[in-house]
């Protein structure tokens, strides 16, 4: 009876989640449209279309808007969806443990000899609950995914800006004009490249260099973009030479990414062990020593019968 009645919850709740992502998706195309015509508008003088995250604001709203989500609601979208995500999952648990799938699989598994039953009982009790959790984290672990793809994006794609706008600079050409070159060559797709853009745009409008430097820093809050910024202003403020010190930050940069690729191939080892001891070796096993021990068994076998006999 539970069963028949949590069925048709289930598909309200199936229902509930594919509207909620038609939603989402209508209004990340609306902002996106609206992100557009607002840039076509404004290219010489530009407003910011979201404030600073302030540094008293409550955790959850900063995380949103390092990761992406800048929009205005876009906290409120967050936590509808966090609830809805948690009330499909006590659905889905609910449906899960009330079915006779489940009683039926725990009734084969007592079944089998060897008390393989008692050994995986508590895997298919707690499988409801599991999957309650899983269904629950989905909205943190999309924006937590978006905010490692957006430092992947920035980490991947300083080196080269950076670079290129050392070269320019040495080249004489004007910081200003450098970096219009480096959003022109860029793809406007890519984090870093829009978040240069709205510091133009927001250097053109108006405000100080400095000023937008430390509010791309607080946009981004990535270590990479903020030791670089602590170089820039020092440098804009005594008067240094910009050429100089992107050239010593294109190298740094460049050194850390060298530093973490090693780091990376020499845990690549480790991370090796698992798929070898589990998938290759049993494998190695069988195909080496399987006819050893198939000749083994056959002469004690032999002998066993040999001395049955006597």
């Amino acid at each position: 009876m539970l069963a028949a009645l949590s069925i048709p919850f289930l598909l309200v709740a199936l229902g509930a989640i594919a509207a909620a992502v038609l939603l989402a998706v209508l209004y990340a195309s609306r902002g996106r449209r609206i992100r557009d015509r607002l840039q076509a508008e404004h290219e010489t003088q530009f407003e910011p279309l979201t404030s600073l995250p302030d540094d008293d604001m409550w955790w959850l709203p900063r995380w949103l808007y390092v990761s992406g989500f800048r929009r205005r609601g876009a906290e409120g979208a967050f936590l509808a969806s966090a609830g809805a995500a948690l009330l499909v999952g006590i659905l889905l648990a609910v449906t899960v443990r009330a079915s006779t799938q489940l009683f039926e699989a725990r009734t084969w598994l007592y079944d089998m000899p060897g008390n393989i039953g008692a050994l995986m009982d508590p895997v298919l009790v707690l499988m409801p609950w599991f999957l309650l959790v899983m269904v629950a984290f989905i909205p943190w672990m999309v924006v937590r995914s978006a905010r490692r793809r957006r430092i992947q994006e920035i980490e991947e794609d300083l080196p080269i800006s950076l670079q290129l706008l050392a070269t320019l600079s040495r080249a004489g050409l004007g910081f200003d004009s450098a970096l219009a070159k480096v959003i022109e060559s860029g793809d406007a797709e890519r984090t870093l490249t829009q978040e240069l853009m709205t510091f133009r745009r927001e250097n053109v409008s108006g405000i100080p260099r400095l000023q937008c430097w430390h509010r791309l820093k607080r946009r981004v809050e990535v270590p990479s973009i903020s030791m670089f910024v602590s170089a820039i202003t020092h440098a804009e403020q005594v008067g240094g030479g910009i050429a100089d010190v992107l050239g010593h930050q294109t190298e740094d940069v460049q050194s850390r990414r060298r530093e973490r690729a090693l780091i990376a191939a020499q845990g690549l080892q480790v991370k090796l062990v698992f798929p070898l001891v589990i998938c290759f070796l049993p494998g190695i096993f069988v195909w080496t020593l399987g006819p050893a021990f198939y000749q083994f068994l056959q002469v004690l076998d032999g002998v066993m019968r040999d001395a049955g006999s006597l």
